[in-house]
């Protein structure tokens, strides 16, 4: 048997790597698990609660219409507009089996084999996985400006693609400066991904952006999403990508060869919880915002040598301590010594820069004051 190279050679899931250590783990104490962005509280009861009724309509088990179920979309696109990003019709909404695949068929759409795509670094690993797979070349920037991303631009770029908030770092892209690489994106006639996933935990009520009260922004922009945060549903596999007509007609060739089309329990969930939720999710997001400051109180102190360099959303970016080896290494001494389970800096970047992944949103502030004691007691 002979297997694609890039495969095997070169490409493995960070969370995978991440999971194999745990049968390494000291196990003296409880493991603490700061590796996964995933919920890991139960979706709210009245998602629970309509589910329990759609699973016994006659069409439960029936395809949805491939572009997504009707009254998904429409709850969506009001979600979306009153949000004040800008007006979004729900023709303008394909539903996904999460948001790595829209990304994935996204980007899949506008590139051949050797095209190039600007993602900034660091990178949420998924996309630049995706990209090498399939033969398409990340080129990688070194932040989330139109000053930092023009030079990159070549005659084989096909797209730009940021995340905010974003994943490692936290960090949110304010609005003027997504406005900015719109621009850019604009005149190099380029498209404009634009990963929405954690747009719910910003810290902030206002709009991220106003992308969409641009003129004619469906053929320049696509902004993807998941409802998996939102609504603590990421095993239902539901998300969305926001783009124009033409687009999307290519996308649903893609997802019709894949999935034709998403779970339709997800997508009863992620109505449910548009329309019966909303301010479940408020209250979910100033959890996080709350662990995010217990978060960035016991790390205030370098516990232990490791120094947070940005948090936000469901993560904290931690320097590992000065002369502790390679990040490999650490995360390994952190699984094996103290019971923490973490993501290496490494999945993000394409060299060792001393960083850590540590997603601090599913901890309570008890396991934070205990992470920032184990973290304490790190030696290098």
């Amino acid at each position: 048997m002979k297997l694609n190279q890039r495969t095997v050679d070169q490409i493995h899931s960070p969370i995978g790597e991440a999971f194999a250590l745990v049968e390494k783990r000291g196990g003296r104490l409880p493991l603490i698990n700061v590796s996964q962005a995933a919920p890991s509280h139960p979706c709210p009861p009245q998602v629970a609660d309509h589910l329990a009724r759609a699973v016994y309509e006659p069409d439960a088990g029936f395809y949805c219409p491939q572009e997504g179920l009707v009254h998904l979309r429409e709850a969506f696109a009001a979600d979306l507009t009153t949000s004040g990003v800008g007006a979004v019709e729900p023709d303008q909404i394909l539903i996904t089996a999460g948001c790595n695949q829209a990304f994935a068929l996204t980007v899949s759409a506008l590139c051949s084999e050797g095209d190039e795509v600007i993602i900034v670094e660091p990178f949420y690993f998924n996309h630049d996985m995706w990209l090498r797979l399939q033969g398409f070349v990340p080129i990688y920037a070194p932040n989330a400006t139109a000053e930092a991303i023009a030079p990159f631009i070549t005659g084989r770029t096909r797209a730009v693609v940021v995340v905010s908030p974003g994943n490692p770092t936290g960090e949110t892209i304010a609005a003027a400066e997504l406005s900015a690489i719109y621009a850019l994106c604009d005149f190099h006639d380029l498209t404009f991904i634009l990963d929405e996933t954690y747009r719910s935990f910003r810290g902030v009520d206002d709009a991220p952006h106003t992308l969409h009260k641009r003129e004619g922004w469906g053929d320049r922009l696509v902004s993807l999403h998941s409802f998996s945060k939102e609504f603590a549903i990421p095993g239902y596999r539901v998300g969305a990508a926001v783009a124009g007509l033409p687009l999307l007609a290519e996308v649903m060739k893609l997802l019709d060869c894949v999935t034709i089309c998403a779970p339709r329990i997800g997508q009863e969930a992620a109505w449910a919880g548009l329309t019966m939720a909303t301010e479940w999710r408020s209250e979910q997001a100033r959890r996080v915002r709350s662990r995010q400051a217990a978060f960035e109180a016991v790390m205030a102190g370098s516990p232990g040598g490791f120094t947070l360099e940005t948090a936000g959303a469901y993560f904290g970016w931690v320097r590992a301590p000065d002369n502790s080896g390679p990040t490999a290494v650490v995360v390994e001494r952190l699984i094996v010594d103290h019971d923490v389970l973490t993501i290496p800096g490494t999945a993000f970047t394409r060299e060792d820069r001393d960083m850590i992944r540590m997603s601090f949103a599913n901890l309570d502030e008890a396991q934070i004051d205990d992470l920032g004691a184990r973290l304490a007691t790190f030696s290098p």
